[in-house]
């Protein structure tokens, strides 16, 4: 059974870069076929889709926050990284981490919150 499991810290002042690592367990990240992703949800809003992580590390982001936006990983440890820099209170969400696989979003973590407030 894959697991997913998001840390870091749940306040974030404005300006600073949010950081937020996924530890995956009952699946590497390196095996073929599977991708990882962060996906967001502001409060009151849909999910919002940042970007996503091959098995080979290559990565694609989103138009909107491509500027913003680092996912890495530590295969080591089984963990994939978000980097958001600049953060702002609109950056206010649960975000979530998540394991693609055939077009489909199999495996989620629990979320995490995460507020930008000074």
């Amino acid at each position: 059974q894959v697991q997913l499991q998001e840390s870091g810290p749940g306040l974030v002042k404005p300006s600073q870069t949010l950081s937020l690592t996924c530890t995956v367990s009952g699946g590497s990240i390196t095996a073929n076929s599977y991708y990882w992703s962060w996906i967001r949800q502001p409060p009151g809003k849909g999910l919002e889709w940042m970007g996503i992580m091959a098995s080979d590390g290559r990565t694609v982001y989103s138009p909107s926050l491509k500027s913003r936006t680092s996912i890495s990983r530590d295969t080591s440890k089984n963990q994939f990284t978000l980097q958001l820099t600049s953060v702002t209170p609109e950056d206010t969400a649960v975000y979530f981490c998540t394991r693609a696989y055939n077009w489909e979003y199999d495996y989620w973590g629990q979320g995490t919150q995460v507020t930008v407030s000074a």
